[in-house]
């Protein structure tokens, strides 16, 4: 009797616990074989110090020291997998290859690039439903349409939602894990993939029982996330966007623990979960969205904006301390606090008047956790062009959001420790205050602001009003 055979492809789920995937692949097949792929596409864009790389990197060591203490073990390949899944499979003798399932448009085109090769070679690609609870059209409005606005999504979604939907995964322990020739199948150095040590010192740690740590003591947090999340100097959010974001923690673990607790925190903290899977189906409904603003009013929007405002921007000296510490943060460790997100968005379309899109690239290539449809959807939703988004006549006021969000400067001065002889007051707007410190010398200890905000809003409003 012939043994039927499947090979799992892991991409964004980089665990064996809880995973739709694998467990499938086992579930219908004798025998599984196990195979990532360091994508040469997507590599090749990336700078050689990118720290997301080891991050997967250990990820992946991970899983395939994991399969091998199941008596199996994970190929590890280093190119395109549009030929290397098909190669693989058809040499494997494998019948399907399984996956999950990605929104993202390159994703979609290189998916499909493997099934047509697999369905030339006899065999068939498999993809689940595995980093969303919801996901295409499994949540459509009354007219059969894709959600456009996230409120009635979100009351959708909780009324579609039950608790069989954050059901893990059974373990596959038992499954028959097949073994490649270990010559085919070595781990490659990091250096091998043209990638060094990165100048980012990552805010997470790499690994699934780093993930579950996070998961764990977020627990303890989770009750007061609605009071706490908005404040960058407090250790109020859960850190698991990462882990999340790579699947190092699947997304049932991460709902399961927010209806665990009956309170507003876990409330609020499942709102953000579900804006999550809002992004990711606009992205899967409307692709255009990833290169150009959503609202076609916005979408020849000219922005005047100076290049070297831009550049001060990025390296965080635009004279406004919670800007500069919060770009200080992201160059720093690769994350940024979501309410800085924000601010700085606002700040750089509003203020600067610069194309969202270049702020959209710049946190892409500096993000541990980006993810193309939340980092699309928050870029276009501070910059009033995205579907659902702040009206353009809301500006954020960098000074008030810093007064309001960092009140004791505990973040400013974490990030700037040049101003941490400022009081809590003049921390804010250094330029505003009647008297600095001895030797604070504004325009040398501290740049002084590029652009004035009151003008710059005049700018914006009038610069949007034009489209609206």
């Amino acid at each position: 009797m012939t043994l039927s055979k499947s090979l799992i492809w892991f991409r964004r789920d980089l665990r064996l616990a809880d995973n739709a995937a694998l467990f499938e692949a086992c579930t219908h097949a004798d025998m599984v074989y196990g195979v990532f792929v360091f994508d040469s596409t997507i590599l090749a864009q990336l700078p050689s110090d990118d720290a997301r790389l080891g991050f997967i990197h250990h990820a992946v060591n991970e899983l395939k020291q994991a399969l091998q203490a199941r008596g199996g073990d994970l190929l590890v390949l280093h190119g395109d997998p549009a030929t290397l899944i098909p190669a693989q499979a058809h040499a494997l003798g494998c019948q399907s290859v399984y996956a999950n399932r990605d929104y993202e448009p390159y994703a979609r085109s290189r998916d499909a690039q493997v099934a047509s090769q697999l369905a030339q070679l006899g065999s068939t690609l498999v993809l689940c439903k595995d980093q969303v609870i919801v996901e295409c059209d499994e949540l459509l409005t009354g007219q059969n349409k894709p959600y456009t606005v996230f409120t009635p999504y979100m009351r959708a979604w909780r009324k579609r939602f039950h608790a069989g939907l954050v059901q893990p995964y059974p373990d596959t322990g038992k499954a028959c894990w097949g073994k490649p020739d270990a010559a085919i199948s070595p781990m490659p150095m990091l250096d091998e993939l043209g990638f060094g040590p990165s100048s980012i010192t990552p805010a997470a740690n790499p690994g699934r029982d780093a993930g579950l740590d996070l998961l764990t003591r977020f627990t303890r947090k989770l009750p007061h996330y609605h009071t706490l999340r908005d404040f960058p100097g407090e250790p109020g959010v859960s850190g698991l966007s990462v882990h999340l974001r790579f699947g190092t923690v699947s997304v049932r673990e991460a709902v399961a623990l927010a209806i665990s607790q009956e309170n507003e925190g876990a409330s609020c903290w499942l709102n953000e979960l579900i804006w999550r899977e809002f992004y990711q189906q606009l992205l899967w409904h409307f692709p255009h969205a990833a290169t150009e603003s959503f609202k076609p009013a916005y979408q020849s929007l000219q922005f005047p904006g100076e290049r070297s405002w831009f550049e001060a921007w990025c390296e965080g000296r635009t004279g406004y301390p919670i800007v500069d510490a919060a770009m200080c943060q992201l160059n720093q460790t690769g994350y940024m606090h979501n309410r800085l997100r924000m601010i700085v968005a606002s700040f750089l379309v509003k203020d600067l008047l610069i194309d969202w899109r270049w702020g959209e690239a710049y946190f892409a290539a500096k993000l541990m956790d980006f993810d193309l449809a939340a980092n699309n959807g928050g870029w276009q939703w501070a910059a009033s062009t995205g579907c659902d988004a702040q009206p353009y006549f809301r500006i954020f006021n960098p000074v008030s959001q810093s007064e309001k969000f960092d009140p004791e400067g505990k973040f400013i001065r974490r990030y700037l420790p040049q101003l941490a002889a400022l009081d809590n007051k003049q921390i804010h707007a250094p330029w505003l205050a009647k008297q600095l410190p001895l030797g604070f010398i504004l325009g040398e200890t501290y740049p002084e602001p590029i652009v004035d905000h009151a003008v710059q809003r005049e700018r914006a409003l009038a610069l949007f009003g034009k489209q609206d």
